[in-house]
């Protein structure tokens, strides 16, 4: 066996996700994200299931999850994944997540851990140093069996946070056990693309990475191919082969969801949003962000702020 192939699967047993989800409840006390003291590495908790899909920007990230189901939608793809799979992202992409199984007694637990392209570069000339075999798929989201020595780094790297320094010193080496045994996995061909600037994920990574910085500009896709050094044709189809979404789409989503959050967080009105994210017309945002969001902004909006609203405190009862 080459040092970059993969062994077999070891299957994960109960107790070592009950540790972990132990782990993850400590760190996340309450429903929520949270960043923990290691870089790059976040504990999600929620106590109930979603009434609708959270719109929100995945950074390339790797997530566990140790207790409950989510379902991820990426363009017209559907995720569905548990304590049984864990899940990558690629580049950073526009998805719809709901979760599906959770409860106060037993809330969805999670573990996700960002990915850093230079760091996946330096790993995969270790781990495939006769060359990373070629990869058929092109996909930026990938869906694999969770594997026991991946759970058992996870929970050590949690581990880290109980002993000063560990954090610091540890930490680290663990992150590299994690992302070298995500390399050796059966996905691992595929993360590796991550590292390589003319892997079609990598030039596909650099579009979206000015399509973040610059979503409010008018977007050309002959200068986008161009940025990427492809032709118009082979840039459309690898950018929605990985993507599974066109760039237009790909801004289009962009835009609604930072107009949604300046609404939400920095109370701006509707016309004032469009304007910001780089909408000209005020009907055909309100046309775009309906057809998305399923409702108008304003009405939007005014729902989202009410479901925010805290539950009002029972009355006493009376004696």
């Amino acid at each position: 066996m080459s040092a970059g192939a993969s062994g077999p699967v070891q299957t994960v047993g109960e107790p070592e996700l009950e540790r972990l989800a132990r782990l993850i409840a400590a760190y996340a006390p309450h429903d929520g994200s949270f960043d923990l003291r290691i870089p790059g590495v976040h504990a999600g908790r929620l106590s109930q299931i979603n009434k609708e899909c959270a719109h929100v920007l995945r950074v390339p990230s790797l997530c566990i999850v140790a207790q409950g189901a989510k379902t991820v939608i990426v363009g017209d793809e559907v995720y569905e994944y548990d304590s049984s799979r864990m899940i990558v992202f690629s580049v950073a992409l526009p998805i719809a997540a709901q979760v599906t199984q959770a409860s106060f007694a037993k809330p969805y637990l999670s573990l996700r851990l960002d990915l850093d392209a230079p760091k996946i570069t330096e790993l995969v000339l270790k781990v495939f140093p006769h060359g990373v075999p070629a990869a058929q798929e092109r996909k930026a989201v990938y869906s694999t069996p969770v594997d026991a020595s991946i759970i058992s780094a996870a929970t050590r790297l949690i581990e880290c946070l109980r002993q000063p320094g560990d954090a610091e010193l540890l930490a680290p080496l663990v992150v590299d056990e994690i992302l070298i045994r995500l390399l050796r996995s059966p996905i691992g061909i595929r993360v590796a693309q991550m590292g390589f600037a003319e892997s079609s994920v990598q030039r596909v990574a650099k579009a979206i990475s000015w399509l973040r910085d610059n979503y409010s500009q008018p977007m050309k896709v002959e200068e986008l191919a161009d940025l990427v050094n492809m032709s118009v044709s082979s840039f459309h189809e690898h950018f929605k082969a990985v993507a599974s979404m066109s760039p237009l789409r790909y801004q289009k989503v962009l835009r609604l969801q930072e107009a949604r959050r300046l609404m939400l967080s920095a109370m701006m009105d509707a016309g004032s949003a469009s304007q910001r994210v780089g909408y000209v017309s005020a009907s055909q945002f309100s046309r775009e962000y309906s057809r998305f969001f399923g409702s108008a902004p304003t009405r939007d909006i005014a729902r989202l702020r009410q479901d925010a609203r805290p539950w009002p405190e029972p009355a006493p009862a009376a004696d």
